[in-house]
């Protein structure tokens, strides 16, 4: 009962604390961050909110935008994006995942979880991750009614919906509204969102698109069709006047680096409203896959120096799925922050992870995170003391072909078993450049300041 009270009043005090955000001066926002660290008891969230301090400080440019979106977001999803997100997910949420659960069940819960209800898609894109599964199969609105219920049990208020084309499943609508204190990122080709569908996203509020980009009109077309780019353009300009939080999503490629880590790329995001720009390296798998195609190790190091000025000048929150490892602590996937449960019900340890020992029609939540090979996952991490190399597909190897081997994973479409054998060569190889690379960056740049951090975690 204590803990419960104590957590209501934290709540109630963030609440209020984040809905003043849009109209505090920088100053009084640095006092907040004071205030903030009362509320958590996490000693990584206490590091984020000092960070955020510093950056008030500093008036850096995507704080002050973050104050900008807040004004400018509609009533109704700023109302949810402070409730679902920052209460629910991040504080109320966090009590449950770190200390609730696993004092009574012995595991913790992850942060997120992606669902992809439907592989199918009104696009065909080459290369695309998602290629290779059945389009034909999906997930029931009343199946992810209860992976998603089963999963506030346990703290996990933050839904990530992937696919195939999310937008093709109208009765998702009823699952976002029917999960009304749940935050939902969606990441769609946006060819579907028109000025109705953004008035309905307004008026669920608690869902935020991240719209799928190869460059500019040129790249995009390419890739996705002919007029694909301007339907994006005017999918952002119908979010933005419903007041809907949305983003970017960018998959980097031998080709496309330049371009979409570009300062004119990302001015043009700035002005369409985009809050979030996501950066996701290319792996060889899903339809036509070409190992050709990856970053090099040389690019993929460039794009992790870019990111971070890129982060020091651009008023946009960006996010590198591989090269923020050092961030997260290495890979988050296999239950320790995430798993992916595709449209046939596979629950895969990350979305680009394409291997399953469980199905999740005949498993509660609860039971496929515990299953053998989410916890020998788990028990790996982190797979290298680098940080900057956390992926078990591509950085690692040798730790998916074991997990998948001892734990006789199946691979969730045909063809996904090419990753271990046609391409194991190639795989290796870039592994072994990349690190090279990576493990003097990370003596260089890394190693001193990820044992500054642990020694003062001891004693927060």
């Amino acid at each position: 009962m204590r803990t419960s009270l104590r957590t209501f009043t934290r709540a109630q005090a963030a609440k209020t604390l984040l809905g003043l955000v849009p109209y505090m001066s920088v100053d009084n926002l640095v006092r907040a961050t004071r205030f903030a660290e009362k509320l958590t008891r996490v000693e990584r969230d206490l590091a984020a909110i000092r960070a955020l301090r510093r950056r008030f400080e500093q008036r850096h440019p995507a704080i002050m935008m973050a104050k900008d979106v807040m004004e400018r977001l509609s009533p109704n999803v700023r109302r949810k994006l402070i409730t679902n997100l920052f209460v629910n997910a991040f504080l109320i949420g966090t009590d449950k995942r770190e200390f609730e659960v696993p004092k009574k069940e012995g595991f913790k819960p992850p942060m997120f979880l992606v669902i992809s209800p439907t592989m199918r898609c009104n696009l065909r894109c080459p290369g695309c991750y998602a290629g290779e599964y059945d389009q034909h199969v999906g997930l029931s609105a009343e199946l992810v009614h209860r992976i998603i219920t089963e999963a506030k049990a346990m703290g996990t208020y933050f839904i990530t919906m992937s696919g195939g084309e999310v937008f093709v499943r109208p009765d998702m609508f009823d699952v976002w509204t029917e999960h009304d204190d749940v935050f939902f990122q969606l990441y769609t080709n946006g060819t579907m969102i028109d000025a109705e569908v953004a008035r309905k996203l307004e008026k669920c509020g608690n869902v935020a698109p991240m719209i799928s980009l190869e460059g500019h009109r040129e790249r995009t077309d390419a890739r996705r069709g002919a007029g694909t780019f301007d339907r994006v353009m005017a999918a952002m300009n119908h979010l933005r006047e419903a007041g809907v939080m949305f983003g970017a999503s960018f998959t980097e490629t031998r080709e496309n680096m330049d371009e979409i880590a570009s300062d004119e790329l990302l001015d043009l995001l700035v002005e369409k409203g985009a809050l979030v720009a996501w950066y996701f390296q290319y792996i060889p798998i899903g339809r036509e896959p070409h190992v050709e195609l990856m970053p090099t190790p040389e690019q993929r190091d460039w794009l992790r120096r870019r990111l971070i000025d890129v982060r020091e000048v651009k008023p946009i929150f960006i996010g590198d799925f591989w090269n923020d490892g050092y961030y997260v602590e290495g890979c988050i996937a296999g239950g320790r922050e995430y798993i992916h449960i595709n449209a046939n019900g596979d629950v895969e340890p990350c979305v680009f992870c394409h291997f399953a020992v469980d199905n999740i029609r005949d498993k509660s939540v609860k039971e496929v995170l515990n299953s053998d090979f989410m916890k020998a996952i788990r028990g790996k991490q982190p797979y290298r003391e680098n940080y900057l190399t956390p992926c078990m597909l591509i950085d690692e190897p040798d730790v998916l072909r074991e997990v998948v081997r001892k734990c006789h994973a199946y691979p969730t479409h045909e063809g996904a078993e090419t990753l271990l054998t046609d391409l194991k060569d190639a795989i290796d190889e870039y592994s072994r450049s990349y690190r090279a690379i990576a493990d003097e960056v990370w003596e260089r740049e890394y190693r001193d300041k990820s044992e500054r951090r642990v020694k003062s975690a001891r004693y927060v």
